[in-house]
């Protein structure tokens, strides 16, 4: 598609801006009255985190979202903002000025507050004299303790650009009264651009990335997808992450190449700031030089507390499998397995007290699969997936642990990572199946890594008799939604017939409940 452009020698009005071009600076670099030849804003709005008074709203200046700088000067930029309770902006209820800074990649948060509880606003941002956003839509979250009898949240991820259309981001944003989406990661992928052939419908831009530079343009060309913009534009995003916003299967300061610790972290800081240059999270997610705090709560009135979980950053070295060994991979031998953290002691405490919330339900919004699973034999890793919680047993434990001392049998865990839809138990005992469960696990497949996909891979005929505790498997690409009420957790889980070319059917795969207070998976 042709992309915008901005006008380097059209943008400016008066003398002081001119001045600015011209290297006498002013105060803050400050483009006081920009104008734009092209729409500044390509990458669309989105909003986040809602609370019981408001939420994020972000966007990020692109006119040129593949060029250097996406086509921004190195000033900063004053962006307008206006949220309103009606969707044609007769009644303005909030309004104000942020600056998009080129320290920032030119993105905009604004954490607005002071609104109604549990109500829908309407938001969008101006910048200059005549360019204006796409409207976006947001929820407040319910009054703290409030009465709450029905939620909805989606849950997506897995977007790996190159292998298919973002279909499945179509359907969900027309999925009724949504109060949130879980993106549980992989929302951008690393890897160098292929050519367009069997497996990739369209190519990244560019190699593999390493720059702050390169990580904000692989952003840049993901946001630019219309179906992820309308998403966003539905309802409010709770982001996480997992691998692929770094490096495939890092963890703490180890990528999978063994590249020194030192090294590997100015990659990882250049990839947490684009993360959050490019995510609609709050000033507490902000990054520091030894890192993001990416976990969080969000409550909704006496419903449901979301825990979203990082299981990444505090990782201890990933298990030996067959497949590390055969590629010659970094892993956790026998002989070093010394303490196993998934979610590191701090966060394993923070946890553990938020767990005694007296929310009816508690959401573990998190990354990798935690339920014990066996896959078939013919993988190249084996039976085991060592990426997750199963490559953790002792600190997968601790978490089984700390979830029977909490004795409610009111958790859900919101899973991505594996490209397939799984669902199942959480086992008290994990090489016993069948043990009494202490939590229902809903893993969500892929938006469109690896393709078009189907129901049963080929090989994958007697995973499900394998794995009695984990009676769904489905192998297609979409995403899932929970209804939320006081004694039942309804999942409708969701596919695409096709990511290869766009215009793919929605198909409903499954309708599964869980009842408050008894782990396990039943169709609807």
């Amino acid at each position: 598609m042709s992309l915008p452009s901005l006008n380097r020698r059209k943008p400016l009005l008066g003398a002081s801006a001119m001045a600015i071009f011209a290297g006498l600076g002013a105060p803050g670099r400050l483009l006081a009255n920009p104008r734009f030849t092209s729409n500044p804003f390509t990458l669309g709005v989105a909003s986040g985190d809602p609370w019981p008074d408001g939420f994020v709203l972000w966007t990020r200046l692109a006119p040129e979202p593949l060029a250097e700088h996406a086509g921004m000067p190195m000033l900063s930029v004053p962006v307008r903002w206006e949220v309103a309770d009606d969707p044609q902006f007769r009644r303005i209820v909030q309004s104000g000025q942020a600056l998009a800074r080129p320290e920032l990649g030119h993105s905009v948060h604004v954490e607005v507050a002071g609104l109604q509880p549990q109500r829908p606003y309407w938001y969008r941002f101006h910048v200059g004299s005549e360019a204006t956003s796409a409207v976006g839509r947001v929820r407040t979250a319910p009054s703290a303790g409030a009465r709450v009898d029905r939620l909805r949240i989606g849950v997506a991820g897995c977007q790996h650009y190159e292998a298919g259309y973002y279909t499945a981001y179509a359907h969900l944003s027309q999925e009724p009264e949504l109060d949130a989406i879980f993106h549980y990661g992989d929302y951008i992928y690393e890897g160098a651009g292929r050519p367009v052939g069997p497996g990739v419908v369209r190519s990244h831009a560019g190699g593999e990335i390493y720059s702050l530079d390169d990580y904000r343009r692989r952003y840049a060309q993901y946001k630019s997808d219309a179906d992820l913009q309308a998403a966003h534009a539905a309802a409010a995003f709770l982001p996480s992450w997992d691998d692929h916003e770094v490096d495939n299967n890092w963890v703490a300061a180890m990528d999978q190449d063994g590249v020194p610790g030192e090294v590997f972290l100015l990659r990882r800081q250049a990839a947490m700031q684009a993360w959050y240059e490019n995510m609609p999270v709050r000033r507490a997610q902000f990054p520091r030089a030894d890192g993001l705090q990416m976990h969080r709560r969000v409550d909704f009135g006496d419903l449901l507390r979301v825990h979203v979980l990082d299981t990444r950053q505090y990782r201890s070295r990933q298990p030996c499998d067959p497949g590390l060994l055969e590629r010659g991979r970094p892993c956790r031998t026998p002989e070093s397995n010394g303490a196993q953290e998934v979610l590191g002691q701090a966060q394993e405490h923070w946890l553990s007290e938020g767990l005694r919330h007296p929310a009816r339900w508690n959401l573990l919004a998190q990354q990798v699969m935690l339920m014990p699973f066996q896959y078939p034999d013919n993988r190249s890793a084996g039976p085991l997936n060592g990426d997750s919680w199963s490559g953790y047993p002792q600190a997968r434990q601790r978490l089984i642990d700390t979830l029977a001392a909490h004795g409610q049998g009111n958790v859900v865990v919101a899973t991505g990572d594996v490209h397939k839809h799984h669902a199942g138990v959480l086992p008290s005992r994990p090489e016993d199946l069948l043990s009494t469960p202490v939590a229902t696990e809903f893993v969500t497949t892929s938006i469109s890594s690896n393709g078009d996909g189907d129901d049963i891979p080929a090989g994958w005929e007697g995973v499900l008799a394998a794995n009695p505790h984990a009676p769904l498997l489905n192998n297609r690409r979409g995403y899932q939604v929970f209804e939320i009420g006081k004694d039942h957790w309804q999942t409708e889980v969701v596919g695409v017939d096709r990511v290869s070319v766009p215009g793919g059917k929605r198909l409903r795969i499954a309708r599964l409940v869980t009842e408050h207070g008894r782990p396990g998976v039943q169709r609807a």
